[in-house]
């Protein structure tokens, strides 16, 4: 690489290496890709053992902007199969409050992936969230772009 790495790419460039070197359990990512283009990741997850999403296995795309950290990363589930879960559309966006309100430039790739295992480990019952219909014909392409309701919120 000739020209110098911007900040986030510095960074970006540390957790893939560490994402590499030391994964979550059941993530994996694809560093070939991933060292093509620092901006574009693949990670591969597994369902976790005794779970509902056991022996499944799910592509998540990271996108990330050139203000990483502080701009939260674009995360969907890609591929042929995307979770059917309550806080994920059938479009593979995740409702996760820690992709949008709650981001911090102290969380990592590595951060969002156990999240979402832990999202997906969870989960008593695989069903679609209520307005998944509603939301998939009516969403930005870019679900940072959502302003999201979290069902869950005590407000």
């Amino acid at each position: 690489m000739t020209s110098a790495m911007s900040p986030s790419e510095r960074r970006l460039q540390k957790e893939l290496m560490s994402l590499i070197k030391d994964p979550p359990p059941g993530v994996s990512v694809d560093a070939e890709q991933a060292e093509q283009n620092l901006l574009q990741w693949t990670i591969h997850m597994e369902g976790a053992t005794g779970t509902l999403y056991e022996g499944e296995s799910f592509q998540l795309q990271f996108k990330f902007s050139n203000k990483y950290p502080f701009d939260s990363p674009e995360v969907t589930f890609v591929g042929s199969n995307i979770p059917v879960h309550p806080h994920v559309y059938s479009n593979g966006h995740i409702c996760l409050s820690i992709l949008t309100d709650d981001w911090s430039p102290a969380l990592s790739v590595q951060a969002v992936c156990l999240s979402i295992v832990s999202m997906l480990s969870s989960c008593r019952e695989k069903q679609q969230p209520p307005d998944n219909a509603f939301y998939v014909k009516t969403c930005n392409k870019n679900p940072k772009k959502t302003k999201w309701w979290y069902h869950d919120d005590s407000v």
